[in-house]
Order: structure tokens, then sequence, then C-alpha cells
């Protein structure tokens, strides 16, 4: 891949994929710390028609791999997981607090960067930067 970055444009509607191919849903939103300037969460869309029905799961930024070949995101998730992960109405968002996200990362057993450290290069080649 010869450059590594997007538009948060362009992830909008980037499908999401479990380990084992399945898809999940897709992404509908980015959510950006402005304090930090680090992507927060994803939030997926996951289940309905035609936007009706659909449940939006907030999903640590961390756990995001993109794949050349499905031109997606896969996701250490299952269904299951995702069953009884925190959701997020349309409307809702943006609406944050530190308690809230640190329970979106606990359910994922995934982790948060903390504080507004710059990124070494070391962050930057290896992805964990995102």
């Amino acid at each position: 891949m010869s450059n590594p970055l997007i538009a948060a444009s362009r992830v909008k509607g980037t499908a999401v994929y479990n380990a084992e191919g399945d898809k999940l849903g897709h992404v509908e939103d980015l959510m950006l710390d402005k304090l930090s300037g680090r992507v927060a969460y994803a939030v997926m869309a996951f289940g309905g028609f035609l936007k009706m029905g659909e449940r939006y799961h907030p999903l640590p930024w961390s756990l995001l791999s993109y794949d050349l070949e499905r031109r997606g995101y896969i996701v250490p998730v299952d269904r299951e997981t995702l069953q009884g992960a925190p959701t997020l109405g349309r409307h809702q968002f943006d609406d944050d607090d530190t308690g809230w996200r640190d329970a979106v990362h606990s359910h994922y057993h995934a982790h948060e960067r903390k504080g507004r450290e710059t990124p070494s290069d070391d962050d930057r080649l290896s992805g964990d930067f995102r």
C-alpha cells in the first residue's frame, strides 16, 4: 500500500467483516477525540434493512484492521459478542463520557490510548496509531 492515509468521508460505508469473512455491517461514522486528534471509535451499523432496525455499535478503532483483498475492515468480533455489545441511537453518536467509552473498550477487551502524546514513528509504521 503506497499511501496508508484515507479521508474520513471515504471510510463511511466501508464494509466490516469478522475474522471468518462474514459481513457484520458497515462503518456509519467515525468519532474523533477533539483534544487528542485520535479516532476514538468507529460507529458500525449492524442489522436492519434499508436503515430500518439498524443498530449502531461503537467499535474501538484499535480493533479495526483494513483488508486490501476484501476492501473492508476486519474485526476480531463475532455476532454473539455484538448482540451483547453497547449500542447507540442515531442521535447519540457524539454523546460521550469517559466512563461510557471505557465500558465500550472493556466489552471488546481493547485498549485505548490515553493522553495527548505525539505518536512515535514506530507507532505510525506499525499501524498502531489509528
